[in-house]
């Protein structure tokens, strides 16, 4: 099995206090050692030296949360009906919300009680989804290069991860071809993620048509990671897997405040799709957890009813800030394509032509220790991602403009 890669040399946490063996399941010893671990020492470090650090090693928008969610949440706070365990009835208007948000986005007309169900965070219902819908043991159908908790999620669940390498020479889309008819045949699962993260890959909709197709012969469930719905140059929207003909009968899409409305700490998403599984994914959930806090789900709910047009203007920064980028980074002797959608930039690191993938952990280890500019590692994304960079799009474009430069610096020492 092609596995992520382990990083042995990654630090504990600060405070943590090692458990003993008889106190840790096997699930547990499967998870990959996190590369961000040893980043998060590098970057303590600098700060320590005195660097003043350009941090986009993390996803995290810094842009603010709409204002009509915040009145929301305000207004919430101070209504005691929201300070209890909310049940899933009390589930019900953000669900109709989304399912109205999902119609005027894309024509499609959902039920709010059987294709609808509220997450905190895309994050927490993709690996619940895995409990809801796999036992240990089972396979799932995992990109890789990939968001680096599927790959502590399929550890948590106890399934094989079958990886489908995104290589740059396809649009870091999975060749689904090539993939052996023995590993579809065992697997519960298709998992996709676009507009992409880390690669910023896209996927155009007569992918998601063979996608379907694909899950429909091997009987499997797409589940489609959608946080980035919203982050798209120009006016098209990025497609989205459940529109498609025939995807609500194999289909769950994942989506989450924290991209389109920059509510990353509020931990609130929401999932659409197959009635069966939003049904299995619930009575996981039922079990585990109570939902968001109601006025979480007030806020979500407010931010959903903006016009659209709301979130292109987020979209047009973000756009501005990847080719500030991108045109600083080609300027510093690093080209690096700037994509159509998503907030990352996903860089070759720069080595001799035709050589070995430049080793991605020891690059943004010492790039940050001896400029400030915090990258995230490629080997965290998978074994697949090694010899590249993500970087985040978190900072205006003279912020990004300031860590090309520093960049260049750096590149130009080692060279």
């Amino acid at each position: 099995m092609d596995e992520p890669l382990r990083d042995p040399a990654a630090p504990a946490l600060a405070g943590a206090r090692p458990v003993p063996p008889r106190f840790t399941s096997g699930r547990t010893r499967a998870m990959p050692e996190s590369v961000f671990a040893r980043m998060d020492a590098a970057k303590a470090d600098a700060r320590a030296a005195g660097r003043d650090v350009i941090d986009l090693s993390i996803g995290s928008s810094d842009l603010p949360p709409p204002p009509e969610a915040l009145a929301a949440l305000t207004e919430a706070a101070r209504d005691p009906a929201t300070y209890g365990y909310c049940l899933a009835s009390g589930t019900r208007p953000l669900r109709e919300a989304a399912v109205r948000w999902y119609a005027e986005r894309f024509g499609l007309e959902l039920d709010p009680d059987r294709h609808a169900l509220p997450l905190i965070g895309s994050q927490e219902g993709f690996a619940h989804l895995l409990w809801a819908i796999a036992d240990p043991g089972d396979a799932l159908l995992l990109p890789d290069p990939a968001y680096p908790s599927y790959f502590g999620a399929v550890a948590v669940a106890g399934l094989e991860a079958i990886a489908l390498p995104l290589e740059e020479a396809n649009g870091f889309l999975p060749d689904l071809d090539a993939v052996d008819p023995r590993d579809a045949s065992r697997a519960k699962a298709l998992v996709l993620n676009y507009p992409n993260n880390p690669t910023a890959g896209v996927a155009d909709a007569a992918f998601f048509d063979r996608a379907i197709a694909f899950c429909r012969r091997h009987d499997l469930l797409l589940i489609h990671d959608f946080p980035y719905v919203d982050m798209v140059d120009g006016e098209a929207c990025a497609p989205s897997a459940l529109a498609r003909p025939g995807a609500l009968e194999v289909a769950v899409e994942l989506y989450s405040a924290s991209k389109s409305f920059h509510m990353g700490g509020f931990r609130a998403g929401w999932a659409l799709g197959h009635p069966d599984a939003i049904a299995a994914l619930a009575r996981v959930k039922g079990a585990v957890d109570f939902n968001p806090y109601l006025g979480v789900q007030r806020a979500v709910a407010a931010a959903l009813a903006r016009p659209r047009a709301a979130a292109r203007r987020d979209a047009l920064v973000v756009a501005a800030r990847r080719r500030a980028l991108a045109d600083a980074l080609a300027a510093a002797g690093w080209p690096v394509p700037a994509p159509p959608a998503g907030m990352y930039l996903w860089a070759r690191i720069p080595g001799p032509a035709g050589g070995p993938p430049r080793d991605s952990l020891a690059f943004c280890d010492g790039l940050v220790r001896e400029t400030g500019v915090a990258l995230a590692p490629g080997r965290g994304f998978g074994r697949h991602g090694e010899g590249y960079a993500r970087f985040a799009l978190v900072r205006d474009p003279d912020g990004l403009r300031e860590a090309a430069a520093r960049v260049a610096g750096f590149l130009a020492r080692r060279r």
